[in-house]
């Protein structure tokens, strides 16, 4: 069976989609149990492509590839999985409005399945309503927002502020060619002062700070100096 499972996760490595269904089907037929599979097979491989993405050794042709053939494992792979088995969790995915770019974003789609993320895909030059409708509708653990150039990249902060007055503590991600840190610390700022406003009434004193909001502080004072 380690043979099948080896198998499986060097299809996947370099991106042979047909080879992955067939393996994945095979190990099904001879008894390897699904969780099994997607355990010791499928995630250890896009861990592995992710980590030489991450150190250089790998680029993008190889991630979209890997995560391709990894979706179409997932495919076979999904009829016998447990309900609770089948997946990580419920990801929106958009691009800003005024922009329309979709390469990055898709990149992101096709990992997140890989990763057994069940993800809806609202598309391109996506108003700000439309993020807040598609959250209510679907109410997902993740948000993810993105945008390419550095003008439509101001749409993020509008995005995130309209979703948090409907769900204060959504998980939001954002990405884009123009994205930074330096983008990231305001938006973090923002969602601290908003917490604090909804916190707790003064008698009750003021709400402990995490070790990340202990260093946001930190740095905006040291931004205003």
């Amino acid at each position: 069976m380690q043979d099948i499972l080896d198998g499986i996760k060097r299809a996947i490595l370099v991106g042979e989609e047909e080879e992955t269904k067939k393996l994945v089907a095979d190990g099904l037929e001879k008894g390897l149990e699904p969780r099994r599979i997607m355990e010791e097979a499928m995630m250890p491989a896009m861990e592995d492509i992710g980590e030489r993405f991450s150190s250089g050794e790998a680029f993008i042709p190889e991630l979209i590839v890997a995560a391709e053939a990894m979706r179409q494992g997932m495919e076979v792979l999904k009829p016998h999985l447990a309900g609770a088995e089948r997946g990580s969790g419920l990801v929106l995915l958009g691009t800003v409005h005024g922009d329309i770019h979709s390469i990055g974003k898709n990149l992101v789609r096709m990992c997140m399945e890989g990763a057994g993320f069940e993800v809806v895909d609202i598309g391109e030059d996506v108003k700000t309503e439309k993020f807040v409708e598609a959250f209510r509708e679907h109410r997902p653990d993740i948000l993810g927002l993105s945008a390419l150039l550095s003008s439509t990249m101001q749409r993020i902060p509008e995005v995130v502020e309209a979703v948090r007055a409907e769900d204060k503590n959504a998980v939001i991600m954002v990405g884009g060619g123009a994205g930074d840190p330096g983008f990231r610390r305001p938006l973090r700022r923002r969602r601290l002062r908003s917490q604090r406003l909804r916190g707790r009434p003064q008698s009750q004193g003021a709400p402990k700070l995490t070790r990340d909001e202990k260093h946001e502080e930190l740095y905006r004072e040291r931004s205003s100096l």
